[in-house]
């Protein structure tokens, strides 16, 4: 049986504003019955210290909740960022939708 998989898709900077308008979205994706959040980030082009901040804390509401957030699509200046922070080793990040859907469909 294939998991309930939402896909929430920010666009541009990811700063605190549009940190707060993910968290939301993603919110509404546990409330709809997702067991997975897939945060596709493709059209971010920068994410600030709040969005980052924000991003752990959906992390935290995503697992509190049962469920599971991945990331996939980042960009090179998203991925550094990851990499500096540590955060490519807190979240699963995915190279694109593709790499997930072939995980997705090995688990289930």
């Amino acid at each position: 049986m294939n998991p309930d998989v939402k896909v929430v898709q920010p666009t541009g900077l990811l700063d605190g504003s549009k940190a707060n308008q993910v968290r939301r979205e993603i919110n509404d994706c546990l409330e709809a019955g997702a067991e997975i959040v897939l945060l596709d980030l493709k059209d971010v082009t920068f994410i600030d210290s709040s969005g980052l901040g924000s991003l752990v804390s959906a992390l935290k509401t995503v697992r509190s909740s049962g469920a599971k957030l991945y990331i996939c699509s980042i960009s090179d200046q998203v991925r550094i960022l990851f990499e500096l922070t540590s955060m490519d080793r807190v979240f699963k990040v995915f190279a694109n939708r593709e790499e997930f859907d072939l995980e997705v469909q090995k688990v289930t």
